[in-house]
């Protein structure tokens, strides 16, 4: 097994037991912190495994998700964030349909991020992003993040079908 496949995998182990963290969160800012950390040891996973559209698009998420936290995400930065996501996605991607996952995946979680408030459907969004995350992470052998991405989809799909009134 090669140095870069293994080192992938620690990062995205460490990223898994972040956006676990993060589902357990009951409010949107720690909800969002959580995720800060993980999609900084997505970028260094994706740095080890090469997969280069899914590190653009989680260095947008990074500084997304930093504006999100500090409640600076404006509509304006949010469509300049999309279109970079979108553009620098499609251009570095060199994986072809399954680099498609995380452009689409970011891109849409992007758009949730700045229209809702509500933590339900901010896990709603969540459960849609994993999936598509699961299919990519899957492909290119980040286990421990595909593992992750397929049972937190289906455990936060479970939790909001249980709460839901």
């Amino acid at each position: 097994m090669s140095t870069c496949l293994i080192l992938g995998n620690i990062f995205s182990l460490l990223s898994a037991v972040c956006i676990a963290v993060s589902v357990l969160k009951k409010n949107k800012n720690d909800l969002i912190l959580w995720q800060v950390i993980d999609v900084i040891f997505c970028i260094l996973s994706n740095i080890a495994l090469y997969t280069y559209a899914a590190l653009t698009t989680n260095s947008i998420a990074l500084i997304r998700n930093i504006l999100a936290y500090k409640n600076k995400l404006t509509k304006q930065l949010t469509c300049i964030l999309l279109v970079l996501c979108i553009f620098v996605g499609l251009w570095a991607n060199n994986r072809g349909i399954i680099g498609l996952f995380p452009i689409i995946a970011s891109a849409s979680y992007t758009v949730c991020m700045y229209i809702t408030r509500n933590e339900q459907q901010m896990r709603w969004a969540l459960v849609s992003n994993l999936a598509l995350w699961f299919v990519h992470d899957f492909y290119v052998q980040a286990y421990p993040s595909a593992f992750m991405d397929l049972a937190l989809s289906v455990w936060t799909a479970l939790q909001i079908y249980k709460h839901r009134k």
